[in-house]
């Protein structure tokens, strides 16, 4: 048994495979498959024990259909939400997903996050700039 504070319930095995190349702590990811039953509710709530529950499913209607079943049947998880244009899960770019996951107090790989115009060296000497112009 895997166990860890935050689950992570998503669709399919791309999906999961997406999200494991961004996150850097332990999360335990469970995969529907599309398919929601009697069964495979009764076995996703044995694997949850109290952990922080977050729903991220993909934009489509089969996604919107299982968000719905959660929403019924879990109504204590959070539901993270992609944008559309991008579909599914799968095929979210990796700085798109760390800065998604990240929001939602997830720990990623910070080097997908600082993507942009600038080289390392360059960005290191902007972000001191950046931080005092946002005053708390």
């Amino acid at each position: 048994m895997y166990f860890s504070d935050k689950v992570l319930i998503v669709e399919g095995k791309t999906d999961k495979r997406r999200i494991e190349e961004v996150l850097i702590e332990p999360v335990q990811i469970i995969c529907t498959h599309g398919t929601m039953g009697i069964s495979k509710l009764d076995e996703i709530l044995d694997q949850l024990n109290g952990s922080d529950i977050y729903i991220l499913s993909d934009a489509d209607k089969e996604g919107r259909k299982i968000r719905k079943w959660f929403k019924k049947h879990l109504s204590e998880s959070t539901h993270i939400y992609i944008d559309p244009k991008f579909g599914e899960v799968g095929r979210c770019p990796r700085d798109y997903l760390a800065n998604l996951l990240m929001r939602h107090e997830f720990y990623v790989d910070t080097s997908l996050i600082m993507k942009g115009k600038f080289g390392n060296d360059e960005r290191r000497d902007k972000l001191p700039g950046y931080y005092q112009s946002y005053p708390v």
